[in-house]
């Protein structure tokens, strides 16, 4: 899968799946998905977007601390699916 491609299709899922009132091409790679400045999502956001990895990338996230770097931005977020699918 092309690095653009991933990075689309995780935009998508955060606009589906989390019923964000936004389009995929509002999110940028670097926007902030948490907090003011960004997408602005919360911690029931943060359960949502675990579970839809797990549902669309077949990847889990074990605990907050690894949360905590790896949801940060569409660019972290793709940078650990790759780490995981290359470990697994």
């Amino acid at each position: 899968m092309a690095e653009p491609d991933l990075r689309r299709q995780i935009k998508e899922m955060l606009v589906k799946n989390l019923m964000l009132q936004t389009t995929a091409d509002q999110i940028t790679d670097e926007m902030p998905l948490f907090g003011p400045g960004g997408l602005g999502l919360d911690s029931i956001d943060a359960l949502e977007l675990v579970v839809s990895m797990e549902k669309t990338f077949g990847v889990g996230v074990p605990n907050s601390e690894v949360a905590g770097k790896a949801l940060r931005s569409v660019n972290t977020i793709h940078d650990y699916i790759l780490e995981k699918r290359q470990t697994a």
